[in-house]
């Protein structure tokens, strides 16, 4: 029976760990929290992304706990619309998804073949002839395949591809839900979602289902240090004078509410996400092989994309050349969905003229974006 270490229970590590033992390897799925947890917020998954999920067989469900986002226009901070409603390049809408919904779906996955083991932070990574290897300077994990789902500062990454590092994009991000009980003087004809940009911020918003209200904020600069509570009064203040409902939401927004996020990107992109290493080797996948900004919303649906592809590359044959077709598909896919991030990322500069010009850059590089054929291309 082959073996597997997946290194990361995001959603990268979880889909790939029960990908793995459903498809008959033992794994063993290491995680640096004491147990395994689902995010606070919600997620943006594209059609590529539920592709994706129906390939690794997890989107059975989706539709009872995700909601559809339909073209909602992009408006200016004062309220005027630079992209009218109803207007989309996307060959279909977007889905937003609670994170604990589908944590639910991949712990399921997981079935009983899987052994968790919590508490390990993986420190180090072994490359030579002998089979892969990882440990936390106590306990060594030794398997066929080391999966490294570990994130955007991947221990693992940077072993094998040492000039790769995560920098910031200048951004810094948060995101929230807020339950419905604390929106009772919301406008009753509120849209139930929405997009408005300027100055270098943006601000989107979705309804969620039964779950409540999610919102996205971006603003120029690095991370804030301030605790929570002062992090909600800036966002306050930077988003004061913008158009309803967006004052309405952070108003009813508490601190404990919020997650901030850094903005960033490997760079440059490892040489190849699949790496032979002895009789065996290791797959990048997720942040840990491609993190980029998330102006594209597509972080969660490009691991899930990895998954599928290392799936279908890992079936029968010498897992060396497997690897090596998956490094080869997964590269090729993610430098083109780099340069729509790159276009997207154009039209929020601060002095931007392109969002005065042609604000429908955004939607067409998310369009672009979203063009994902399957596993095998």
């Amino acid at each position: 029976m082959r073996t597997a270490v997946v290194v990361g229970a995001g959603v990268g590590g979880l889909a790939a760990a029960g990908a793995l033992a459903r498809a008959g390897w033992k794994v063993t799925l290491l995680e640096r929290e004491d147990r395994l947890r689902a995010g606070r917020s919600a997620m943006v998954l594209w059609p590529n992304g539920v592709r994706a999920l129906r390939a690794l067989g997890l989107a059975g469900g989706l539709d009872g706990v995700s909601t559809a986002v339909p073209p909602a226009g992009i408006r200016r901070p004062d309220g005027t619309w630079l992209v009218q409603p109803g207007v989309s390049e996307v060959e279909s809408p977007p889905v937003v998804v609670h994170r604990e919904d589908l944590h639910d779906a991949f712990i399921a996955g997981l079935g009983e073949q899987v052994d968790v083991r919590g508490g390990i932070e993986v420190k180090s990574a072994r490359v030579s002839r002998e089979r892969p290897a990882v440990g936390d300077g106590r306990v060594t994990f030794e398997a066929d395949l080391v999966v490294a789902a570990d994130g955007p500062e991947s221990v693992i990454r940077r072993r094998l591809a040492s000039a790769s590092t995560f920098t910031s994009a200048g951004f810094a991000a948060w995101r929230a839900v807020i339950p419905w009980f604390r929106a009772p003087e919301l406008p009753a004809d509120i849209p139930p979602h929405g997009e408005s940009i300027g100055g270098g911020q943006r601000f989107e918003y979705h309804f969620l289902g039964e779950r409540g209200i999610y919102w996205v904020a971006t603003v120029p600069g690095a991370l804030r240090p301030e605790p929570p509570a002062g992090q909600l009064a800036l966002l306050r203040r930077w988003f004061a004078d913008w158009h309803p409902p967006i004052g309405q939401l952070l108003a009813i927004t508490e601190a404990d509410d919020l997650v901030q996020e850094p903005v960033g990107e490997v760079t440059p992109l490892p040489d190849s996400f699949g790496v032979p290493c002895g009789p065996g080797g290791y797959a990048l996948v997720g942040d840990a092989a491609h993190a980029m900004p998330h102006h594209l919303a597509q972080g969660a649906s490009l691991a899930l994309e990895d998954v599928a592809t290392l799936q279908t590359a890992l079936v029968g044959g010498a897992l060396g050349p497997a690897l090596l077709e998956y490094g080869r598909l997964r590269r090729a896919r993610i430098a083109r969905v780099l340069q729509q991030s790159k276009k997207a990322a154009a039209v929020l500069q601060p002095r931007s003229r392109l969002a005065r010009a042609n604000p429908r850059n955004l939607d067409r590089a998310a369009a672009a974006a979203t063009e994902w054929a399957g596993p095998t291309g």
